[in-house]
């Protein structure tokens, strides 16, 4: 997972999947925004996550069944170093 934390724009854009070109958007929240390629989510782009990202989060967590930690976690380390791309890998939980 990759996030990064435009300050310019006060955005932030989690890539979940690899240099895939979306084919569609859906706007799940009215901060949030998912990009879908084949009906699966490739992309979240966060808008204003100044005002927070817990319930845009939680808004794209339950519509697309996602982890919310693991996008809670990219999206706080990105805003801990705006204008740099920022790496997660998160594993299952052990069992």
């Amino acid at each position: 997972m990759r996030a990064d934390y435009d300050s310019t724009a006060n955005a932030i854009s989690i890539a979940l999947a690899e240099a895939e070109q979306a084919e569609r958007a859906d706007r799940v929240h009215e901060r949030a925004i998912v990009a879908l390629r084949d009906g699966r989510p490739i992309e979240v782009q966060l808008l204003y996550p100044d005002l927070g990202v817990e319930e845009p989060i939680a808004a794209v967590a339950d519509r697309y069944g996602l982890d919310r930690g693991a996008l809670e976690a990219a999206a706080r380390s990105s805003l801990a170093v705006p204008d740099r791309t920022v790496v997660l890998d998160v594993l299952a939980p052990a069992a």
